[in-house]
């Protein structure tokens, strides 16, 4: 599942028509028309769907999908994760990357010695929060200039200085 990119979460149905609402795991501008396709997952069940309608605000989005045109057809899909296809979103700025591209990095300090792997990103404020673990151990990494050194996706590695405490 490398090619798609987890958008979003069903959290309500918003009307009577089928519209659905739903909390957004992006930053920035993003938009679907009608006629594109999307998959929501749910129940280890993974199912196409065609955009009917779509509209963004800060931290959710309000979706229509064909095929669904009732409240109740709406609430079925509630909890469904929103899934697209990445050459739907935007181009990201140089150093910006998604988190699915950086679950399953290795994490190393500067003088490469393994620290773990990058198994859950957070947002805290002003940045994101990498939770690295190693054999039962948790190390929760800043996502900021100063900590990580480099990101390189080809060898799925993350170089980091550790912050001063956690040396």
């Amino acid at each position: 599942m490398s090619d798609i990119l987890e958008i979003g979460v069903i959290t309500k149905a918003h009307g009577l028509k089928g519209m659905m609402k739903a909390t957004s795991f992006l930053v920035g501008k993003f938009t679907l028309k009608p006629g594109d396709k999307i998959i929501i997952a749910q129940n280890g069940q993974n199912v196409s769907w065609a955009v009917d309608a779509f509209s963004a605000q800060r931290g959710h989005f309000f979706l229509k999908l064909e095929g669904i045109d009732t409240l109740e057809a709406a609430q079925k899909l509630l909890g469904g994760a929103v899934w697209v296809s990445k050459d739907r979103l935007p181009p990201l700025e140089e150093g910006e990357y998604y988190w699915a591209d950086l679950i399953g990095l290795e994490v190393v300090d500067e003088a490469g010695e393994l620290l773990g792997r990058i198994e859950e990103i957070f947002p805290a404020g002003s940045n994101d929060v990498y939770v690295c673990r190693n054999a039962g151990t948790e190390l929760f990494l800043p996502g900021i200039v100063d900590v990580v050194k480099e990101i390189d996706l080809g060898k799925k590695l993350m170089r980091v200085r550790l912050p001063a405490g956690q040396e």
